[in-house]
């Protein structure tokens, strides 16, 4: 059973350029989004810091034109990352303040403040935005609050999640629950059409954000909300919209005025600024003018861009959102005529365009627009919150059932990754396989856990490793029992027990330094399907040379019976020593086609069989 906690409790949508925090009002029976001190029931994502003070929300973005060296934004495409990512490379060339490297390769922001210069980690930037919600939150309630439900993209890895849980308690919150952010939106809907659902009912939810990416497909049925499959891109949102608005302006003035504004920040500020309005506005109108006075050099900018040309210039972002949708669907084994509801999440799912194709791919269905795309995510997690906490009353009865986006598993012998938790599998989840010692009189093994759909495992992320000892002298195949469990927050623990020692060892996997970055979390499940015949011409080579191996040691074991080897002639072993010496040849030389392998076991199983009668 789920532990309940004790007080008041928020949701929390911590999101890249905006965040927003919710409560369940237990006397109306209803969520209630809690307006900042602006009256917006959203919050910018931004924190500055000057000579006299720290600002964050409204205050620094509304300042950020005029400093934007120590303005900083855009710090959950920071959390849980390491500084030598590509992608984060990229971002600092993008952003006006400065990122170096830490300890343990992590990325720092460099600022001035009160004249002095401070390096903060993404989770410290991130629990000021956390605090300000809570701030917020505590104004509204007119009371302390301690508890709250966060929200993260569904394919955070493991370091991302535990880095925002990092961030929460820094902030002086108790994370109860990390919950994907498709999820929560859905259980936003959900909880409005449960009653009027005759049986199950599909949801597929579009949640295009600022700066993430997700969709998920959920079956609602009564009170049971569970996730078929998810995808996403955990760097893809409307803030690389205005990364190409933004470079499609600068080639203009450079065409236009003859000069380069890349190395002027406040300019550069100052431009986005007008993209990101032009670009809100070209949502319900064709065309839209930008007027920036003074921009660069006395450069008075005036320029005009069409809902078309707008278009074109993402047209390769909105392709790959319909991607990824398809390969949601692939996942779930699910047809889009199937689909019952598509529910449109974040602010960047009111592009015309990406409605446009969205439609049309499920050939023409109606959009759901029915709740708001700003405030959905905050929604559902406030009712999550309230289902977590004792002594709420008046809480509509739901089930949560989430999936884990990507395969764990492990390492065995040929580098093989044997799965033992697919991607897409219901979470809390918790598994135990038998597995077996390869050499004779193993005293040790050595668990390494990795994520990722390669069949090899090095070619996949690795998580952790430990090693179990102890074991008593005894013949490969000695068994060993491994469990994987993943609890609520998609948290992974891995546990090994030699059963007849009682020897057991375990780890859980967190902030660890070898996490994967958000760009290849992106592209594990699309390498998976490029590579997917070299992967199984792999996994062909590694099973045969796996079994010629198993055999060589099944008749060495048989000539050292005193009863066969004495049913020998001298001819014979020499026969059967020469066939073992050339198939350990051949294993020692692994350049060979997987052809060979299973060629040459089968002559030696008719070799042995002929000689001694015994079947492989």
């Amino acid at each position: 059973m789920a532990r309940k906690f004790e007080g008041c409790a928020v949701g929390i949508d911590l999101g890249t350029t905006y965040s927003c925090v919710a409560v369940w009002q237990e006397q109306h029976c209803r969520v209630e989004i809690i307006h900042n001190d602006q009256g917006n029931n959203t919050t910018p994502s931004f924190i500055a810091f000057t000579d006299k003070q720290r600002l964050i929300g409204d205050a620094a973005k509304n300042q950020a034109a005029t400093n934007p060296e120590n303005t900083v934004f855009d710090t959950k495409r920071l959390i849980g990352r390491k500084y030598s990512d590509p992608i984060v490379e990229k971002d600092i060339m993008l952003w006006p303040f400065t990122v170096v490297s830490g300890n343990n390769d992590k990325p720092m922001v460099e600022v001035s403040y009160k004249g002095q210069k401070k390096h903060l980690s993404a989770e410290e930037i991130s629990s000021m935005v956390l605090s300000k919600m809570k701030e917020i939150a505590e104004t509204y309630l007119e009371t302390p609050v301690r508890n709250a439900v966060v929200t993260v993209p569904a394919h955070f890895n493991d370091s991302q999640r535990k880095a925002t849980v990092d961030a929460g308690t820094i902030a002086g919150l108790n994370v109860m629950r990390i919950i994907n952010e498709p999820t929560a939106a859905a259980i936003a809907y959900g909880l409005d059409k449960r009653t009027n659902c005759v049986g199950e009912r599909n949801i597929f939810i579009f949640d295009l954000g600022g700066g993430t990416f997700d969709v998920s497909i959920l079956t609602i049925k009564d009170k049971v909300f569970q996730v078929k499959a998810t995808a996403g891109n955990t760097h893809l949102g409307g803030e690389d919209i205005d990364n190409r608005m933004v470079d499609y302006f600068v080639e203009q003035i450079e065409r236009k005025y003859k000069v380069d504004i890349r190395g002027n920040a406040r300019a550069l500020r100052r431009l986005r600024s007008a993209c990101e309005r032009a670009k809100r506005t070209l949502s319900s109108t064709l065309t839209t003018s930008i007027e920036i006075d003074a921009l660069f050099q006395g450069i008075d900018f005036c320029s005009s861009i069409t809902r078309a040309r707008f278009d074109e210039i993402n047209i390769e972002l909105f392709q790959e959102c319909m991607e990824t949708v398809d390969r949601c669907l692939n996942d779930a084994k699910m047809d889009k005529n199937s689909v019952h509801d598509v529910v449109l999440v974040g602010g960047s799912s009111r592009i015309p365009k990406v409605q446009q194709l969205l439609q049309e791919f499920f050939k023409g269905k109606d959009l759901c627009k029915s709740i708001n795309p700003d405030e959905a995510v905050a929604y559902g997690a406030a009712v999550q919150a309230a289902l977590l906490c004792e002594g709420i009353k008046n809480i509509p009865d739901l089930v949560l059932l989430d999936v884990t986006p990507l395969s764990l598993g492990l390492y065995t012998t040929g580098d093989i990754m044997s799965v033992m938790i697919p991607r897409n599998t219901r979470i809390p989840v918790k598994r135990t396989e038998e597995y077996e010692t390869v050499y004779d009189d193993q005293s040790s093994i050595l668990i390494k856990v990795y994520e990722g759909e390669r069949t090899r495992s090095s070619d996949n992320n690795l998580l952790g490793f430990f090693s179990l000892t102890g074991f008593p002298l005894a013949p490969c195949g000695y068994p060993v029992y491994v469990c994987f469990a993943v609890d609520e927050n998609g948290t992974l623990s891995v546990s090994a027990e030699d059963k007849t020692t009682g020897n057991k060892n375990q780890i859980t996997i967190t902030n660890n330094r070898e996490s994967l970055s958000a760009e290849e979390i992106r592209r594990s499940i699309e390498e998976a399907e490029i590579y997917q015949a070299e992967d199984r011409k792999f996994l062909r080579k590694a099973k045969a040379m796996n079994s010629l191996d198993d055999y060589i040691y099944k008749m060495k074991n048989a000539l050292k019976n005193k009863y066969t080897s004495s049913k020998l002639s001298s001819r014979e072993s020499n026969k059967i020593n020469s066939a073992i010496t050339k198939a350990t040849y051949l294993l020692d030389n692994d350049n060979q086609e997987s052809e060979i392998f299973e060629d040459y076991l089968k002559e030696l199983e008719s070799l042995f069989d002929h000689i001694l009668g015994i079947n492989s």
